[in-house]
Order: structure tokens, then C-alpha cells, then sequence
């Protein structure tokens, strides 16, 4: 076999190769939405697939602030804002979202992109609950009960989330009142003996009062040797299940409980119950997180932006090729070829890499073929300039590609270079821009330069080629 032959198979495997790696997601985005929604909801995602943005599917953009004046006494914001976007990737991962892009912004934001979610209420109380899990003793002593009596006569004990000054004067020295769920509130101790630092795991299942939810729970081994030894101290009394510094539950513990197993009931609906186990598991938040920008697209504006999108690129791509075949003649069909196989190359890509595809990367794109084409440009026009001097057809092709060469790789760097910098210092969408754009310009390189010359270098093989159509 040729040479010439050797890279034929070659660009005719990386062709076949691309196809493969794009078909599964030509083969998911025809497939009925619906069906797709199940599948999705199954996790049964294809391996490959090129993503949609938040802009081109819909979905909800967050922007989370950390309280910084909240964080513990030994850990960093820095330190604390890496810990919470763990804690919110893992968080995301089990709610079964697809596509979602969670990164640092500035010195203590986070924003989260979910595409396809738009019910952004639920989003929100899943990833933004601090989930901190505590357990507590109920103080159950007369004086407390007398505390309790003494402050339902004051109405409310709370205000905007914090004890009344008139209720906190009224508890027993080392308590502290908390809130239950439904207008209820607990005489508790203010010792946390055991917190969800040690918890290992949290599932639903049915089997609460009436039939409604619970979460049941299991401690690591240092979590059940202090659950078994608070639990056997405390027969007969009330143990409250606190999150977040609400009261779930206060059950009585009936006797010891061994093996660091156990349940939290609170008259769950079962969506409620589902939320309670993805935070328990995914682990507590290192500081509370506000909400500080919120933005829902809608599917259809997503539909709409993809068909303007796409339209834009078929009509710029049209115009070039009419230009390129009407201006360079049969040469200009090898650049489109060029061209052609770049977009292939480079949704390929994309899909191998699992890179998310947005409106700025779809002009990334635009601006990779753009950059592909002024490479045979400038190729095509330094042929032109080796025929007119009177040189032979393989001596003006191969002198054109040669003066050509550090031209063409002079601009790409540059491009490259504006590219690193807007990845850098760009947030989710620029980077998107950026990352399709480097893509697009490496494989731009191969196919205007080293495909459309072995296609002029098969052409030239044969004898007595006099002419050249450009």
C-alpha cells in the first residue's frame, strides 16, 4: 500500500470514527421528548453525547452566595466555598440532572446551571439546604415543662427565625428552644451529642404513621457507638431529629439502639422524603448559601434559539460555499469538503469530550469554520500567485502550501492565545465560546492544511497534469 493509500485509510478511519462518536447523539435528540424524559429519569444516557446549554435546552441558572460570617472557626472561605460545590455537585448528581455546569465565580459565588429544570422551587431547597443533622435530647424536666407553658402564653416565641428575648429568658439554664415543623416548637438541649458528620447513608421507604414516608438512616461505626451509648442513657425520654435547626421529629427512644440504624418521620410527603435523603447523603453545606440571582429559560425560548442558531450557521454556510465554488472552481469544492469534515471533526469531539454545546458555543463554531476557510484562502491564493510566474502545477502547489504555512499557523495561535484568555477569566458561556473555539482551530489545521493537500497531492499523482481549477 502507497503512501497516499496509508492516509486515505487514515482519514477514512478518523471519518468512520467520528461517526460513531456522534451518531448517539443524532439518535437521542430524534427520539421522542417524552421518551427521552424516561430514559433521562432512568440515567440510561448515552456514553457520547454532545450536551445542550441551559440557553438551547431551558432550565435554571443559579447564583449562590456563601455566608462567610457563618463559616466555622477554623476553615477558609476559600476552603469552605471548594467544600460547598462538592457537597452541591453531589447534591445535583443524585437528583439525576443531566449537563449541569457547577463552578467557583469570584471569591464566594457559586453558580449552578440545571438544564431541562425548571421548576427551579425544588431545585433550590435540594441544593441550597444546609442539611446540617443533629441529634438532641428533649428536656422533658418539670421546669421545662413549665418553661413550655409559660411561653405559649407569649404567642409566638419566634421572630424572623430567631427566639424571642422574652421566650429565651424563660428556659432552663443549657437548653435552647428550637422549631418543629407545623407551628410547634422543642425544649431541647443546647449539647449536640451526635451530628450527621457520621452519617453513611439515607433512603426512603413507606412504613411511617398511615402509611406516609420515613428516611431511615445508618451511622459509620464511631456514629453508632455513640447513638448505641446515647440511646441506652436515655430509656424512656425524647430524642429530637434536628435539621437545619428544625425539629423533624422527637420520638421516644423505647431502648438501646445498636448497629447505628435508624429512621426520620415527620409526616413526609414522599417528594419531601426523596429531597430529606439526597441532602443527608450528599453531606451538610460548610455555612448556610443565599440564593443571590435566579434565572429560568423556558424549553421553548431554548427551541428557538437552537432554530435561529442553526439557521444562521446553514445560511453563513451556504454563502461561503457558494463563494468558495464560484471564486476558486474545483479547487473550492476541496475546501468545502475541508470544511464539512471540520464541523463532523468537531461535534465528535464534543461528544466524546461530553462538552455542553451553548449559543456562544454554536458561534465558537461559526468562528472555527470561519478561520478553516481564510486557511485555504490564503493557500489557494499563494498557488495563484506560484501558476502566474509560470511554475508547474506540482511545484506551485507544494510552494503555495510551504509559504503558506506559517501564516496560517500565525493567526490560529493567535486565536488560541484570545481563547486561553477567555477561558481564563470568562464565566460559563464565554468558556463554553472558548473551549469550542480551540477545538475548532486544532482541527480546522488538520483539514484545511493536511486533508484538502493530500486531496491535491492524489490529483497531482497521476502524469501530464498541465492544469489546476482555482
Amino acid at each position: 500500500m502507497s503512501r497516499l493509500q496509508l492516509k486515505w485509510a487514515a482519514v477514512l478511519g478518523f471519518v468512520a470514527l467520528a461517526i460513531f462518536f456522534l451518531y448517539p447523539s443524532i439518535n437521542w435528540y430524534t427520539t421522542d421528548s417524552a421518551e427521552r424524559a424516561k430514559l433521562e429519569a432512568a440515567r440510561l444516557r448515552p456514553a457520547w453525547l454532545l450536551n445542550l446549554g441551559l440557553d438551547l435546552k431551558g432550565g435554571t441558572h443559579l447564583v449562590m452566595e456563601v455566608e462567610a460570617d457563618k463559616l466555622a472557626k477554623d476553615q477558609t472561605l476559600t476552603d469552605a466555598v471548594n467544600q460547598a460545590i462538592e457537597v452541591i455537585r453531589n447534591r445535583v448528581d443524585q437528583f439525576g440532572v443531566g449537563e449541569t455546569m457547577i463552578a467557583r465565580q469570584g471569591e464566594k459565588w457559586i453558580v449552578v446551571q440545571l438544564p431541562g429544570i425548571t421548576d427551579s422551587k425544588s431545585a433550590k431547597e435540594i441544593i441550597g439546604k444546609t442539611a446540617l443533622l443533629e441529634f438532641r435530647m428533649v428536656d422533658s424536666s418539670e421546669e421545662a415543662r413549665k418553661a413550655l407553658g409559660k411561653i405559649a402564653e407569649l404567642g409566638s416565641p419566634f421572630v424572623e427565625g430567631k427566639v424571642k428575648p422574652d421566650a429565651e429568658k424563660l428556659l432552663p439554664k443549657g437548653d435552647v428552644l428550637l422549631p418543629g415543623r407545623e407551628d410547634s416548637y422543642y425544649i431541647v438541649s443546647a449539647a449536640v451529642p451526635l451530628t450527621g458528620a457520621h452519617l453513611k447513608t439515607a433512603k426512603v421507604r413507606p412504613g411511617g404513621d398511615y402509611g406516609l414516608p420515613v428516611v431511615d438512616f445508618k451511622l459509620d461505626d464511631v456514629g453508632a457507638g455513640i447513638f448505641s451509648a446515647l440511646t441506652g442513657a436515655n430509656v424512656g425520654k425524647n430524642l429530637a431529629v434536628v435539621l437545619d435547626g428544625i425539629v423533624y421529629s422527637a420520638p421516644v427512644i423505647k431502648s438501646r439502639i445498636s448497629g447505628g440504624s435508624g429512621f426520620i418521620e415527620g409526616q413526609f410527603k414522599m417528594e419531601d422524603a426523596r429531597a430529606l435523603a439526597i441532602v443527608l447523603r450528599a453531606g451538610a453545606l460548610p455555612a448556610p448559601v443565599t440564593i443571590v440571582e435566579e434565572r429560568t429559560v423556558g424549553p421553548t425560548l431554548g427551541e428557538d434559539s437552537i432554530r435561529t442558531g442553526l439557521r444562521a450557521a446553514l445560511i453563513g454556510l451556504g454563502l461561503v460555499i457558494i463563494f468558495m465554488l464560484f471564486y476558486y472552481r474545483l479547487s473550492g469544492v476541496v475546501a468545502v469538503m475541508a470544511m464539512l469534515l471540520n464541523v463532523l471533526f468537531l461535534l465528535a469531539w464534543m461528544a466524546y469530550l461530553h462538552s455542553t454545546l451553548t449559543l456562544p458555543g454554536i458561534a465558537g463554531v461559526i468562528l472555527a469554520l470561519a478561520m478553516g476557510i481564510d486557511a485555504n484562502v490564503i493557500i489557494f491564493e499563494r498557488i495563484r500567485e506560484e501558476l502566474r510566474v509560470g511554475k508547474p502545477v506540482r511545484i506551485a502547489v507544494d510552494t503555495g502550501y510551504e509559504k503558506a504555512f506559517n501564516a496560517i499557523i500565525d493567526a490560529h495561535l493567535a486565536e488560541v492565545i484570545s481563547a486561553a484568555f477567555l477561558f481564563q477569566f470568562g464565566t460559563g458561556p464565554i468558556k463554553g465560546f472558548a473551549v469550542t473555539l480551540v477545538l475548532g482551530i486544532a482541527i480546522s489545521i488538520v483539514t484545511a492544511i493536511f486533508i484538502t493537500k493530500l486531496v491535491f497531492d492524489s490529483y497531482l499523482a497521476s502524469q501530464g497534469i498541465e492544469e489546476l481549477s482555482i
